[in-house]
């Protein structure tokens, strides 16, 4: 979510809180041509898997998200994906909602709230064994965002809708959230979020509690704007590079240690565990590495024709001679980064290049979608945002601990 009204819209929605209240590069672009080509303007269920097409951009929105419906008959609602926290909520509408604008019309819950007792219940709170006093009592949530943004709400059950022509309804649980904060209020454009971490209450873990699919999702976000979500293990491509993933309390895609690269020689920082989280729009690191990262760009542009300029957009802009028209056009200007992994004793790298790190705003200029951390309280935390995976396949494969993703043209 942005830093305020004037600057880039973006996001941080890895889920810092959950509490209880009672009342390289192998080419896989066939693949990814052939799940892109069945996309239709709903979410469709294809042998083992399901698949979502995907809209959205990195600048100047700051978002990707999907169309999900709910409800009996389907509604449409129009959710933010995110891989940082587990659960899926929507704006709901009760009396005394704090609600915000939004693409369309609040949910309705219909009698259908959720028990305290309910084993779900358990997976929304920290710890998990809240107090319950009497099984009418409804299951509240309430779930904060490393930006300062938050939901609260109450769990409810209703049908998903994932191919509306076959009328195929499941289910599901997800949050009735009736009073939301944003960072930024000019960012809502969607009507929820979609909560994708490993944990219980996330949409995919009840899916495959259920048979329907395996625990595996993998995205492919285009910089032009296009894309698509998909769960199961049916549909990822040859040429997938795997690293382990490492267990974490609050379900998180996290890996490492990982070494940063300039240039793929100059040493950057060492030994960094790395988030890979779709609900943040910029990539971060911690302190100290964004402080030798900015140190080591702003040393290469020396001598480049690259004055810096407060832009708004972003903290660290730059301007050349004329308006900058296309990322194409500041590539040059730029070393690549790379993230390298140790697998099996064998090097392997996670790639950068100029376009996964930078973008161009609307006034011509070039900043750095790399962000401090501290700012955002993440501590040693370290993120890897839709920027930084754009144009690559990146999968989450619970079920065998493995993370992995390939370069890929997202947007055919």
């Amino acid at each position: 979510m942005g830093e305020n009204e004037k600057q880039t819209k973006s996001r941080v929605l890895c889920a810092l809180l959950v509490t209880a209240m009672f009342q390289f590069f192998f080419s896989s672009a066939k693949q990814i041509q052939s799940i892109t080509k069945m996309q239709t303007q709903s979410p469709k269920r294809i042998g083992s898997s399901f698949i979502f097409p995907v809209q959205g951009d990195v600048y100047p929105n700051g978002f990707f998200y999907t169309s999900v419906n709910i409800g009996n008959p389907p509604k449409t609602y129009y959710l933010d994906i995110d891989t940082g926290s587990d659960l899926t909520w929507v704006q709901c509408a009760v009396p005394g909602a704090k609600l915000h604008k939004a693409p369309h019309n609040p949910y309705k819950p219909n009698n259908n709230v959720v028990s305290c007792k309910d084993p779900l219940c358990a997976s929304v709170h920290h710890p998990p064994d809240h107090p319950c006093r009497s099984p009418s009592d409804q299951c509240d949530y309430e779930v904060g965002y490393a930006d300062h943004g938050s939901s609260l709400g109450v769990l409810v059950r209703d049908y998903f809708t994932f191919n509306v022509a076959a009328n195929r309804q499941i289910n599901l649980t997800f949050g009735c959230g009736y009073d939301q904060e944003f960072s930024d209020p000019s960012t809502p454009s969607v009507d929820g979020v979609f909560g994708l971490a490993n944990g219980k209450s996330s949409i995919l873990w009840q899916l495959q509690s259920l048979r329907l699919t395996r625990n595996v999702i993998g995205h492919c976000f285009s910089r032009q704007g296009k894309g698509v979500l998909f769960f199961g293990d049916g549909l990822i491509p040859p040429g997938i590079v795997w690293t382990p993933m490492k267990t974490n309390e609050l379900n998180q895609y996290l890996s490492g240690p990982v070494d940063l690269l300039l240039g793929e020689q100059t040493l950057v920082a060492k030994s960094l565990y790395i988030a890979f989280d779709s609900g943040s729009t910029y990539t971060y690191l911690n302190s100290q590495a964004y402080r030798d990262t900015l140190s080591k760009i702003m040393l290469e542009l020396k001598t480049k024709p690259l004055k810096p300029v407060k832009d708004g957009s972003l903290p660290v802009c730059w301007k050349g001679a004329g308006p900058f028209r296309s990322i194409e056009a500041v590539t040059n200007y730029f070393s690549p980064l790379a993230l390298r992994f140790t697998i099996n004793n064998a090097p392997f790298s996670f790639a950068l290049p100029p376009e996964n790190y930078l973008i161009v705003t609307s006034n011509g200029n070039v900043c750095l979608g790399i962000l401090n951390g501290a700012e955002i309280n993440l501590g040693n935390l370290n993120i890897i945002g839709d920027i930084s995976m754009s144009d690559k396949v990146v999968v989450y494969d619970n079920e065998r601990r493995m993370i992995g993703w390939a370069s890929s043209n997202c947007d055919t």
